[in-house]
């Protein structure tokens, strides 16, 4: 039987897949830190290792020492320095806040992504697509409504992450049209590399706990620093992917799907239970991304103007 799903819609389901994977790193990285008390910088570290690592590995097995080349050298290693500071930041955030609550304040990304879009890539965003994305984000809002009284500076953190990650997907977009998923994603985890190790070197030379070298005490431990490269890097290479499936603007919503994912973790791991307020929130969350869904599926079956 003919496939007669679009690029777009095949990209929509890759991101939605992404953001259930991708919450699990976020809840192993808040464990490490609190349970195990391993600096952010350390768990960083073993995310983007790990990620070289296993992505050389399975290009090596696929085809061979010539596809390690990257089209765009500097360009990947850019990807690789923006999340390797993002992650930095996020994983610093978890370790003092709940998991949905950093999740919440990360979640003005899609706002940041569909106006990069239009801007940088020319992409058309529609009034409907954009009234869309801004209830789904009030559906964060309405989660947990982050504070500077609450949280302080560390309130930040996840906002840098969130601006870090909008032009991480942008630079998908460009360079994926060159590049595969698999060597993007190589070069992205070396650049991440270099990144926190050069952040440990100044956390080790400005006393900054959170940004120092930690040896992991148990098995698990080890087991769990490889787990956190490992989702890593099967989540980005959907991320990767979608974003060569789809335009950025038409993804954006689908980040939503990730808060869903951070309230439920935390609720069984971290005995973080939702209050009503939450629930009315990941509705609305999960309406807005349903919404665009549909109205993408409507455009396919009959095309309208671009202004729509």
């Amino acid at each position: 039987m003919e496939n007669t799903t679009s690029p777009q819609m095949r990209g929509v389901g890759t991101m939605a897949g992404a953001m259930f994977i991708l919450p699990m790193m976020d809840a192993i990285a808040k464990w490490l830190s609190t349970v195990d008390s391993l600096p952010p910088a350390t768990v960083t570290l073993s995310r983007f290792v790990v990620q070289t690592v296993l992505t050389m590995l399975i290009i090596m097995a696929l085809t061979g020492m010539r596809s390690l080349k990257p089209h765009n050298l500097w360009g990947n290693l850019l990807r690789g320095f923006l999340m390797g500071i993002g992650s930095l930041c996020f994983f610093a955030a978890v370790k003092y806040m709940p998991l949905a609550d950093a999740m919440a304040v990360f979640f003005v990304e899609p706002l940041m992504l569909t106006l990069l879009s239009a801007v940088v890539l020319k992409e058309t965003v529609g009034w409907r697509r954009r009234i869309a994305v801004a209830i789904g984000f009030i559906g964060t809002l309405i989660v947990i409504q982050p504070s500077w009284e609450l949280f302080g500076w560390i309130s930040l953190l996840p906002l840098g992450t969130a601006a870090l990650f909008a032009v991480y997907l942008i630079l998908n977009r460009r360079l994926g049209v060159h590049d595969t998923p698999l060597v993007m994603q190589l070069y992205a985890g070396i650049g991440g590399t270099v990144t926190v190790v050069v952040a440990l070197f100044l956390g080790a030379a400005f006393g900054v706990s959170d940004m120092t070298l930690g040896t992991p005490a148990t098995g698990m431990s080890w087991f769990l620093l490889f787990a956190i490269g490992a989702i890593a890097t099967g989540g980005h290479l959907l991320v990767v992917q979608a974003s060569r499936l789809a335009p950025a603007s038409l993804l954006a919503p689908f980040q939503y799907l990730e808060i869903v994912m951070a309230v439920i973790i935390g609720l069984f791991v971290f005995r973080e239970f939702p209050t009503a307020s939450k629930w009315v929130g990941i509705a609305i969350i999960i309406a807005s991304g349903a919404y665009i869904v549909w109205r993408e599926g409507k455009k396919q079956k009959s095309p309208e103007p671009a202004f729509n």
